[in-house]
């Protein structure tokens, strides 16, 4: 597809020529590699996935059909109320791979509700046959009920147009579907508009896919495929591949991923990346505008969605996941340079991260709970405020950069003693602590189940100026008492019941469960174990209410 300008995009094309025979050939190879690292589902999981969307769309016509007789409406009214689904990320875009779920989006008309959402649909969910694990966050910023069907993972969003009915052959296009729509709504509607536009906006949908395919997986191998911990979550990736297949309209895959390498490492933030012009529309939001709003002029990598209304999709950036998501454009240029010429292979550029490995000291911050629901919750809160904490310790002297990890680590520790409590707490799990079970506690009136999510952020310090010697001290007590304190104004926030802990280590002191099996070279004996210089003196606890402490460090010698 093009416009009527001749060519798809805010510019011209790049190049209009068709891939090299070289080119050509990198991408069958590609395409292997791939294959071999089981990006693609099986058919009979394509099947299974098609089954689960077609009870699921008889589903919410039933839920629509009982909420409007609920409501008054009559017989016939109820029946041709309607109600349809709509699939958006990784689904819609067609680069879903094994066990990846499906977002839905559930299209209703005005007379049913969002508490109608939360308490029929959900119940129906819960009767139908093959469900498992429903979860409705009615709370949240974009409220969501999750659940699995026949193991296949779901999340469902709903919005409520201002329609009296939901015809079949209804399209998400139109803007003024936005009118009258409360906040939530538009925001659920976003999603599936933001797909359908960027698929619209692409020369050769399946070069698309495929090309997007590799740069997932490259993001994810590198752990930087993460919105929340300020690196790009899915939709900022799909608009860069998007991007790159507009410059290159007729490229094969192989040279698209070339491209995208190096056009990325050379952008020139931050300048904007669009596949349109951003336009206006009906509703009285806010259009992402940098000569207008102080804090969109901030934004250090913007990429913008292309539906009404136009949004930033890394508005959580900073100095330091900038300075990382760069070194990585440029590794990920040289190798596909040198696949280019037959010198590296797909499977180099797909290699792990080094994360706990690249780093002389790290971060530990662990947030912990005795509930396991409450945990979710509470890791949750803690993790959506780490870039807080990355923003603030990016003004400490001497610190070049704070790397944070993009996914926390959940155990269920076992304990018998509150001093065993009290060292989870604190993120120091022993090894009689890490093998023991349920089982073995059974029986035991002291025992305590202690659930903890801990996440980490690597520190790249100064190197030393020439002719100093002895050691140098890391002030980070304002960034972590500031850190601690913002994750305790959480609304929901209650000290006997939710820890907060951060601590430094150095890299010999990392936990085994970060490795992977044989990853980890052996390590010496633990020297004692390092102690906070925060308060003093040890916090007072209680047995009853064993996560009151909230232990922080100050400074340390590097």
């Amino acid at each position: 597809m093009t416009t009527e300008k001749g060519y798809l995009g805010v510019t011209p094309p790049i190049s209009t020529a068709e891939s090299s025979e070289r080119e050509k050939e990198v991408t069958g190879t590609l395409m292997e590699e791939l294959r071999r690292q089981g990006t693609f589902e099986s058919v009979e999981e394509a099947r299974t996935r098609e089954m689960v969307l077609g009870r699921v769309a008889a589903l919410v016509k039933k839920f629509v059909y009982q909420v409007s007789l609920k409501h008054g409406l009559s017989e016939a009214a109820a029946s041709t109320a309607g109600g349809k689904i709509f699939t958006f990320g990784s689904y819609r875009l067609g680069v879903h791979g094994p066990g990846s779920d499906i977002d839905t989006l559930c299209v209703v008309p005005k007379h049913v509700s969002r508490e109608d959402f939360f308490e029929v649909f959900e119940d129906l969910l819960r009767n139908m046959e093959g469900v498992a694990e429903v979860s409705g966050v009615p709370e949240a910023y974009v409220p969501i009920v999750k659940t699995k069907i026949c193991g296949i993972p779901m999340d469902f969003l709903m919005a409520r147009l201002a329609l009296s009915s939901i015809p079949d052959d209804l399209s998400l296009k139109d803007d003024n579907l936005l009118r009258n729509l409360d906040e939530r709504c538009v925001r659920s509607l976003n999603g599936s508009r933001v797909n359908d536009e960027i698929l619209r906006l692409v020369p050769n949908p399946e070069v698309y896919r495929d090309s997007l395919r590799c740069i997932k997986l490259w993001a994810q191998r590198r752990a930087i495929y993460s919105n929340v911990n300020g690196f790009f979550g899915g939709v900022a990736w799909a608009i860069l591949v998007a991007r790159i297949c507009q410059l290159y309209p007729n490229a094969t895959a192989g040279a698209i991923v070339s491209r995208f390498f190096i056009i990325m490492y050379q952008w020139t933030w931050p300048q904007p990346v669009l596949l349109k012009q951003i336009e206006e529309g009906p509703l009285p939001v806010r259009v992402w505008n940098p000569k207008l709003y102080p804090a969109d002029r901030a934004h250090r990598m913007p990429i913008i969605t292309p539906a009404y209304p136009a949004m930033c999709a890394t508005h959580n950036v900073t100095a330091s996941t900038q300075m990382i998501l760069t070194e990585e454009f440029k590794k990920g240029a040289d190798i596909v340079d040198k696949i280019i010429v037959g010198t590296a292979t797909w499977a180099d550029l797909f290699a792990k991260h080094d994360f706990f490995h690249k780093y002389r000291y790290y971060l530990q911050i662990v947030a912990s709970t005795g509930d396991p629901d409450l945990q979710i919750k509470w890791a949750g809160t803690v993790e959506s405020r780490l870039r807080q904490l990355v923003m603030k310790l990016e003004f400490v002297d001497t610190l070049i950069c704070a790397h944070p990890f993009i996914k926390g680590f959940d155990q269920i520790s076992y304990c018998l003693s509150q001093d065993e409590m009290n060292q989870v707490i604190d993120g120091q799990i022993s090894e009689a602590i890490a093998k023991r079970n349920v089982a073995s506690t059974e029986g035991n009136p002291d025992s305590k189940t202690v659930y903890s999510t801990t996440f980490f952020i690597g520190l790249h310090i100064q190197p030393k100026p020439s002719g100093v010697t002895g050691p140098r001290k890391l002030d980070i007590s304002y960034p972590t008492t500031e850190f601690i304190k913002l994750v305790k104004m959480w609304e929901k926030y209650d000290e006997d019941t939710m820890g907060i802990s951060v601590r430094y280590m150095k890299s010999s002191g990392l936990p085994e469960y970060v490795f992977d099996a044989a990853e980890r070279q052996p390590k010496r004996p633990p020297k004692r174990p390092l102690t906070s210089r925060a308060s003093g003196k040890p916090s007072s606890e209680s047995p009853d209410m064993p996560n009151k402490r909230r232990r922080f460090v100050s400074r340390f010698s590097v």
